[in-house]
């Protein structure tokens, strides 16, 4: 798939290839299984799809499973200990912009993908190597390397999914790929510590945990070999279906960004000082609930791992509902409340730990269901690339920054002042919800709507550009409408007409989104 067409709509391209011949008919076991159209054959190309991202996921918070550990073997504080996860999210500032690019216009997908994996793969063995041979300075280059690889890695992903399930499973398959990535998450926080424990029987300090780092790369290895055989698979269905000899690519033009409305950077604000909470308190945790609760250490990264393991189960589960109910500032404004709530317990009570990170888990979970389709609703579909690419460099940006400050807090102030911080950093992101409200309502908009106010929303939208439209008809002053009045930018004609694509309503046919104006033709 180097830059072509999805399965779906390379159907139509493939009757006159030699190997289709052999599965003429469109159903039956040989067809469901060989063939790249089939439903069988598509979720054995899934499998590797999920297992393509279970390494990165896995190896990730490695360190946060192993904190009390990495600060003894290796001798360091915990505001170095913070570099591993401030130096994984650096270069993501950048690479999170350009990685899909070099993906699109300069690798193609296959050996994209391949390289972004052995890259990841290089910086979990550099990681690791640093850690055998307690040097601390490999150590965090192997995190900034692995972190160049990861966060491409995940757009790769992404990209094949929707080459082999764009118009059919593709909302199911992208939940159950971050189902995935959470539940390896999870796994590193199950199985890290009774591996070390195990190891630590023959070898002792940094060499020990070398040794258990070199054992969590293996999970990299594994998909470093999905990767492989995925893109022979992909390989295999480009030349059955011929995806490449219509494949059309997107032009990136970084200028849009000048259009972006308010409400998009209050959201960027949101998603920063929410997740702020949320990482850097997950790589921190593990020693907070021994201190905190004194609980053993394989206890902590269990309760730990909740947050992971709610939102496995919990994303998709969810994000159906707030499909179904609309409303996502509402759903928005719920979880960072929420998550607020669990942060003050587990902070200030003696409750069970498991209450507190539950509620976060599910808090969790509701944000992204509700947060993150938000940008949809407020930015043309021709940008929403542009648009994610920057909140997910933004919030890279302040969690490198964050989890720096995370541990010298700690190391100078202690866990309760850590909540305290992360506490701040919620009351940020609830304060621009709010004014995300007050300036959706002050400008009638659909942030806040239900589906079905949504759709008579936007029937009411179109039905007043039609109207527009005959009464410039009729009036003969259609050769009036020139181009440059069509093109300014603050016109009402171009603010209608930007919301309609923004809202996925079918604009007028002769409408030519390039010109955002009308185009009109000759009457005959």
């Amino acid at each position: 798939m180097e830059g072509g067409p999805s399965i779906q709509e390379a159907i139509n391209n493939s009757d006159s290839d030699s190997e289709t011949f052999e599965y003429e008919e469109t159903s039956g076991c040989a067809y469901s299984c060989l063939h790249p159209r089939g439903g069988c054959h598509r979720f054995i190309a899934l499998f590797f799809m999920c297992w393509l991202g279970f390494g990165s996921y896995f190896c990730y918070d490695n360190p946060s499973a192993l904190q009390n550990n990495f600060t003894k073997d290796l001798n360091i504080t915990i505001t170095q200990f913070s570099l591993f996860y401030s130096l994984y999210s650096w270069p993501t500032v950048i690479v999170c912009v350009i990685g899909g690019v070099l993906i699109d216009s300069v690798f193609g997908i296959r050996l994209g993908t391949n390289i972004y994996m052995t890259i990841t793969l290089i910086g979990q063995i550099c990681f690791a190597s640093g850690a055998l041979f307690n040097a601390f300075w490999v150590m965090t280059l192997g995190r900034f390397i692995f972190g160049i690889g990861a966060e491409p890695l995940a757009v790769a992903q992404n990209n094949y999914a929707v080459a082999w399930f764009k118009g059919k499973e593709l909302n199911m398959v992208f939940g159950l790929q971050l189902s995935f990535a959470r539940v390896g998450s999870a796994v590193n926080f199950w199985v890290m510590e009774p591996l070390y424990s195990w190891v630590g029987q023959e070898y002792s300090g940094y060499q020990c945990l070398g040794i258990v780092l070199f054992i969590s790369t293996t999970t990299c290895i594994l998909s470093m070999f999905c990767s492989l055989i995925l893109g022979c698979i992909d390989k295999r269905a480009d030349r059955i279906l011929r995806r490449d000899e219509n494949g059309e690519k997107e032009v990136i033009k970084l200028k849009d960004i000048k259009e972006f409305r308010l409400t998009f950077w209050l959201i960027t604000i949101i998603c920063v000082a929410y997740y702020i909470a949320i990482f850097p308190f997950i790589a921190l945790g593990k020693v907070f609930f021994m201190e905190r609760f004194n609980l053993p250490a394989d206890a902590a990264n269990r309760v730990v791992s909740i947050v992971y393991l709610i939102s496995a189960f919990g994303s998709p589960i969810l994000g159906f509902a707030v499909d179904k109910a609309g409303r996502n500032l509402f759903w928005v404004i719920v979880a960072i409340c929420c998550t607020t709530g669990a942060h003050c317990i587990l902070a200030l009570t003696q409750w069970n730990p498991y209450i507190g990170m539950s509620f976060m888990g599910i808090a969790y979970s509701l944000l992204a269901s509700g947060l993150w389709p938000l940008v949809a609703l407020i930015i043309p579909e021709h940008q929403l690339g542009t648009a994610y690419g920057i909140c997910q460099s933004i919030q890279n940006l302040g969690l490198a920054i964050g989890t720096i400050v995370a541990g010298a807090i700690v190391d100078h102030g202690g866990y309760f002042w850590l909540e305290m911080f992360f506490i701040s950093c919620l009351t940020v992101s609830l304060i621009a919800a709010f004014v995300i409200l007050i300036v959706d309502v002050s400008r009638n908009g659909t942030l806040n709507m239900t589906p079905a106010e949504r759709e008579r929303h936007q029937q009411s939208v179109l039905a007043a550009e039609v109207l527009e439209r005959e009464k410039l008809l009729s009036a003969g002053v259609a050769t009036s409408v020139t181009p440059h009045d069509l093109l300014q930018p603050n016109s009402d004609f171009h603010i209608r007409n930007r919301y309609l694509s923004r809202i996925g309503a079918p604009l007028p046919s002769n409408y030519d989104i390039n010109m955002k104006g009308l185009a009109y033709r000759a009457l005959r």
